[in-house]
């Protein structure tokens, strides 16, 4: 459709809201055979989201609603834009160049890139045809969704484990943490390369034995290259307010650099390469 507005390059942390408020509802879209999608946004040259410099595309739509959340906006599909695929991978294809040069790739993150999987699909085979490296982040908690085909044309998964308690991980996001684990097994069976990200909030995520359990389960894990632990912090706190959602993490500090080296040494015991 010509008149689809632009997809916008900017950054993760800026809100979008109410850009496609005739968007179906999150829960229960799957858009297995989708030619389009609802995008939040699209970063150039990040060099955290994967090997090399690399663009993020950052979908809409989750069904996770956790506490820590930097990123509300993107939980409705209604919040993004959208677009066609054809039009994304044309964008995609303007960059090929210069990120093949960088040895980088194409990360799709979100919201939760497996909620829209069909059109996060045609993204990455595109992507691999233009000889790119390909990632998603995700939490797992869709990873039913995604196929042996699906699964081909990534390279590597950034798997957010979030909590290795059930009930944490049940306060934290709302959802069962068993399906994630599950996802993380198949990925191991299959020897697909993983980035496990834990973020490490005071009060909520930093007890030592639910890091340990994090830590335990994924320690035997050849697959995972990197355990990443990424200090909680307050920089979507004005998106909550902006969005009329009650944020009970407000008064939550970030983790001291002390806190952060302790959660990382866990990790090292187990046997893990943290950073």
């Amino acid at each position: 459709m010509a008149d689809l507005e632009p997809i916008e390059v900017g950054s993760r942390h800026d809100l979008r809201s109410a850009r496609s408020p005739d968007a179906p509802d999150t829960l229960g879209y799957e858009g297995r055979e989708a030619t389009f999608g609802w995008v939040h946004s699209y970063e150039t040259g990040s060099t955290v989201d994967g090997p090399g410099v690399r663009i993020t595309l950052f979908m809409s739509g989750c069904l996770l609603r956790c506490q820590y959340c930097h990123n509300p906006d993107t939980w409705h599909l209604k919040d993004g834009t959208r677009v066609e695929l054809a039009q994304a991978i044309r964008r995609l294809g303007e960059f090929a160049p210069m990120l093949r040069a960088m040895e980088g790739g194409l990360t799709i993150s979100g919201g939760e890139p497996l909620v829209q999987i069909g059109f996060t699909r045609g993204m990455l085979a595109a992507a691999k045809r233009m000889g790119l490296h390909t990632a998603i982040e995700t939490s797992g908690f869709l990873g039913a969704r995604a196929d042996d085909a699906y699964l081909a044309n990534l390279d590597m998964v950034i798997l957010d484990i979030k909590s290795g308690d059930p009930e944490t991980y049940l306060r934290l996001t709302g959802k069962e943490l068993e399906p994630t684990l599950r996802f993380a097994e198949r990925l191991n069976a299959m020897n697909k390369p993983v980035w496990v990200r834990f973020v490490l909030a005071p009060g909520v995520t930093d007890a030592p034995d639910n890091i340990e359990k994090v830590a335990r389960f994924v320690a035997p894990m050849k697959n995972v290259e990197w355990v990443e632990v990424l200090p909680f912090h307050q920089m979507g706190a004005f998106k909550w307010k902006a969005l009329g959602i009650d944020y009970r993490l407000a008064d939550t500090p970030p983790p001291t650099p002390e806190q952060v080296r302790g959660a990382i040494e866990i990790f090292r015991k187990a046997g893990c390469n943290a950073r």
